[in-house]
């Protein structure tokens, strides 16, 4: 008897608990089956959108090249959070230990991040495509996507790295009760009882680099296209463009408002509520979103589903 009250005082100091979104809900089991689904269609879009873009020869573009990795991104994306939350509300158990903890909270990071950079290697695409068609099968070749995609992954890594460790390392000492679905730096770093206001400082710088970086670049590449856009005279050279764009502005406008408000808004205007919502949308919302706005505002990806199904 002495053993067990060891073992289960070591594990319940150890351990987190998230208390999750369902314990916010009327209907917990209609929300778990509702996410369930929302999960499924996001790994089958993303699938699905993958295989056309590797299968059918027209889609062997850099543009598309680039949309298949962040297809990639979103289904690992979701996978790294949603799971875990469904299983812990069907077996009633909603604890994680502290190494599942930090393998999580890397994933998340560095996936959070490298979607931050593709959508600006995206932007720099289509700047190259509309405002330097002559020169851009040099400037979009196979290697540089590589190169493109490469450095997104890496650039995105470094920031978990550094991250995870740091927050990892702090005393927990209040209450292991995370308000929170998954394992996310400012939610896990309220539960600590030291002084983390130079860390919560320096995070929030890297955080305000990781997203002015690509918004940089994102701003500067639109900004020439739509001057580009402006000295068209031809009126469908003008559709065309707008049709190109409009799909990659809508994917950022989504992804990085949310997450201006989760990791640039002073802590006034957040709770472990406002939190969450913001939380489901980017994390669990936007992976299914991505693939139904590249695909069904696409001729190109419709033709190839087309021709994959026989229809």
């Amino acid at each position: 008897m002495e053993n067990i009250n060891w073992v289960d005082n070591h594990t319940g100091q150890s351990d987190f608990i998230l208390v999750g979104i369902f314990s916010q809900s009327k209907h917990p089991d209609l929300l778990c089956v509702v996410i369930f689904m929302v999960f499924l269609m996001a790994l089958s879009g993303n699938t699905i959108l993958i295989l056309l873009i590797r299968s059918d020869a027209h889609l062997h573009t850099p543009m598309y090249f680039l949309i298949s990795q962040l297809s990639l991104m979103d289904v690992t994306y979701i996978s790294v959070t949603v799971p875990k939350m469904l299983v812990d509300q069907v077996t009633g158990v909603n604890t994680i230990s502290a190494p599942g903890c930090g393998v999580q909270m890397f994933l998340y990071a560095t996936l959070a991040g490298s979607e931050f950079f593709i959508l600006a290697s995206m932007a720099y695409d289509r700047y190259a495509a509309i405002c330097l068609p002559l020169r851009y099968p040099v400037l979009m070749n196979h290697r540089v996507c590589i190169l493109l995609a490469s450095g997104c992954w890496f650039l995105a890594s470094l920031d978990g790295f550094i991250l995870t460790p740091i927050t990892m390392t702090f005393p927990f000492c209040r209450s292991r009760e995370i308000h929170h679905f998954f394992c996310e730096v400012p939610a896990v770093m309220k539960l600590s009882c030291s002084d983390t206001s130079m860390y919560e400082t320096l995070m929030y710088l890297c955080c305000v680099l990781m997203l002015l970086i690509p918004v940089t670049i994102i701003s500067g590449s639109y900004g020439f296209i739509l001057l580009t856009i402006h000295r068209m005279n031809s009126a469908e050279g003008r559709r065309k463009a707008f049709a190109t764009c409009s799909s990659h502005m809508t994917v950022v406008t989504l992804f990085y408002g949310a997450a201006v408000y989760t990791y640039i808004l002073p802590s006034s205007y957040h709770t472990p509520e406002k939190d969450m919502v913001v939380s489901v949308f980017y994390t669990i919302l936007t992976p299914v979103l991505n693939p139904l706005i590249y695909s069904l505002r696409n001729k190109e990806v419709m033709a190839a589903l087309k021709k994959m199904l026989n229809v």
